[in-house]
């Protein structure tokens, strides 16, 4: 049996890079993981989803569909959430094997 690494899976199953298809996958998986990392700050701060949504002015709901998924959040969301758990996020750009720095 010929094993395959989990790049050749994805190319197979999913589509290869460059691809409609898989860029929709990867998109998908970097929402999970921001929604996941919400989730994550918010239970080292003890805040309940309720707690967290009063401080940014959204109702719990927004917070769970956010944790599960923060593809329908916009920056400014995602920011105001970041700021209410007085947590630090950093963006890089990578650009042709290039990170982007601001001057």
């Amino acid at each position: 049996m010929r094993s395959r690494s989990l790049a050749e899976m994805k190319d197979k199953y999913i589509g290869k890079t460059g691809t409609a298809e898989r860029d929709e996958y990867e998109y998908k998986l970097s929402m999970d993981v921001l929604g996941h990392m919400i989730k994550q700050a918010r239970k080292q701060r003890n805040l309940t989803q309720e707690q967290l949504g009063e401080l940014i002015g959204v109702q719990k709901a927004q917070i769970s569909k956010l944790e599960s998924s923060a593809n329908s959040a916009t920056i400014d969301t995602i920011l105001k959430v970041f700021k209410a758990l007085k947590a630090e996020i950093h963006f890089n750009v990578l650009l042709e094997n290039k990170y982007l720095q601001i001057a």
